[in-house]
This record gives structure tokens, sequence and C-alpha cells, in this order.
């Protein structure tokens, strides 16, 4: 599974279908969606405290807000097309031909703040939550607290390599870094005096155009090293650089 970040905005739109929290993948976290998803409508009904809990600009508040207020009522699309942003620009789903949707759905995962961990394949409705939102009405101190522990353990579960490629942020809502076979991805940049230095935003199109070419070529890799030589192959300088962590050199 390769494990993106989401992305503050998303696509308006998609069919009649509302939002069914027994559809979504990783069903064990079917409650603690229930309660987030309740708690974020709750706060909706003021949107003065959804502006400042969301950290909404003025211009933002009235659509992102009137978002969560209908998060049950609104049209669905999948996760694959919902997000769009930087990393979603680099994966380009919409140019991406069947086959590869269909491995996509079952193989690329977003870790939402609303929802946790899902995968491309579910639907889900236009919404605004960041992993660092405060949401008032929700039982634990913070997102971190309510998903860490339940969303380490459903990706610990899940089966293979996984491969994440989440912001720092993200990761703290369901750490992997016990689990066998998972890798964090760093991305770094050359210099012009050959130096190597880490990218911060613009990391985000590299992982994207990876998560493209990986999704693309539809190999199941039971291995980093298989995924390492594929890489290579594909024209991507990827590597192992500690017991847990890939660096990709763009």
């Amino acid at each position: 599974m390769i494990l993106l970040p989401p992305s503050e905005t998303k696509r308006d739109g998609g069919t009649d279908d509302r939002l069914d929290l027994s559809s979504l993948s990783f069903p064990k976290l079917k409650t603690r969606r229930a309660e987030v998803v309740r708690a974020v409508r709750t706060l909706a009904r003021d949107a003065d405290a959804s502006a400042t809990s969301l950290k909404l600009s003025p211009g933002l508040a009235a659509v992102e807000v009137a978002r969560n207020r209908r998060l049950t009522l609104s049209p669905t699309m999948s996760v694959l097309d919902r997000y769009t942003g930087v990393v979603f620009d680099g994966l380009d789903a919409s140019s991406l031909p069947d086959a590869a949707r269909s491995f996509a759905f079952s193989h690329v995962g977003v870790h939402s703040a609303l929802f946790g961990p899902i995968l491309a394949g579910d639907r889900i409705p236009a919404y605004r939550l960041s992993h660092d939102s405060r949401v008032p009405g929700l039982a634990a101190a913070s997102l971190k607290r309510h998903w860490a522990l339940a969303a380490s353990d459903v990706l610990a579960k899940h089966p293979g390599l996984l491969l994440d490629f989440r912001s720092e942020g993200y990761v703290g809502l369901g750490p992997v870094d016990a689990r066998p076979n998972s890798y964090f991805l760093r991305v770094f940049t050359v210099g012009p005096d050959g130096s190597r230095r880490a990218l911060n935003h613009f990391n985000k199109k590299a992982k994207g155009e990876l998560t493209r070419a990986l999704v693309l070529a539809g190999e199941d890799f039971s291995s980093v090293d298989d995924l390492v030589a594929w890489a290579a192959s594909a024209g991507f300088d990827l590597r192992v650089s500690a017991p847990a962590e890939l660096t990709l050199t763009v």
C-alpha cells in the first residue's frame, strides 16, 4: 500500500450516493469515524467557531463550513478523484487508464483527519479538516489522540509492503514505525554545488509522480529490494537510507 497525505482542497460534486461509513475500508474504524463526523457537523453549526478551529480565512469559511455541515447529505466520489492539490496533481488520476485506476483503488491509501486511513476506491464527500484542527466536541483532546492507536493498529495488520508517503503531521495520526516492511519516504534534491537538501512543499509533487508511476506499473512488490530495483529501471533515484526509510532524490 502507498499511503498518501490528504489535501486541504477537495473537488466538488459527485454522485447522489451519500456517505456510508459502513462501506469504507478498514471497517474497525467505523465508530471512531462516526464520532469525528458527528463532532465536525456539530461544530459547523457555529460558523465563527468553525473558522477558528479549522484556521479558515474569511474567504474560505463560508464554503468550507457549509461542506462540513452537510457531510452526511452531500454527494460522494472516490477518494482518488476527490482530493486536489500538489500530490494529486502529480498523480493526475483523471488521466489514468482503467487498469491503473483499478490498481490504485486497492493499493493507494489516504490518511484523512476525518476518516482515518481510507483506500482510493472509497467514496467520500468534500470536507475540511486537518491533522492539527481542533474539534471541541470530540471526546479526545486532539485528533492525534483520537486516531493514533486505532489507525496504527489497522495499518499494522494490513498485509504486505507499506510505503509511507505521508507528511509528518499525518504520521502522528497513525504511526507505523514499529510495523515490519514499512518505509517512510523522504525527498531530497541536489543543489548546484552537489549538496543534498530536503524538499518541503515541493516534495509533494515528487510523491504524486512516484505514486502515478507505481500504479501505472501495477506491480505488487513483496519487498523493498524489488521496489528499489523497479524504481531504477523506471528512472527514479530511490534508495533505502535507513532501516525503515526510503530516500527519493529529484
